[in-house]
């Protein structure tokens, strides 16, 4: 019997703004900008997440562009 295919391996989304903990969470804004895993069009400014075109950044877009 074959076995049934792998489900596709999600991505973690980043979080909104970085809760500046001392050990940065694995979803940190920070972190995944330094380890370069952000989606494109994004960055971080402020410790908060933004649009490098200046929209309002929303869950619904940021799950679409990862």
């Amino acid at each position: 019997m074959p076995k049934a295919p792998k489900p596709a391996k999600t991505r973690k989304l980043p979080k909104t703004e970085c809760c500046a903990s001392k050990t940065k969470c694995g979803r940190c804004p920070l972190r995944m900008l330094k380890e370069g895993t952000l989606p494109a069009g994004y960055t971080v400014k402020k410790r908060k997440l933004v649009r490098v075109d200046g929209k309002k950044v929303t869950k619904k877009k940021l799950a679409k562009a990862a």
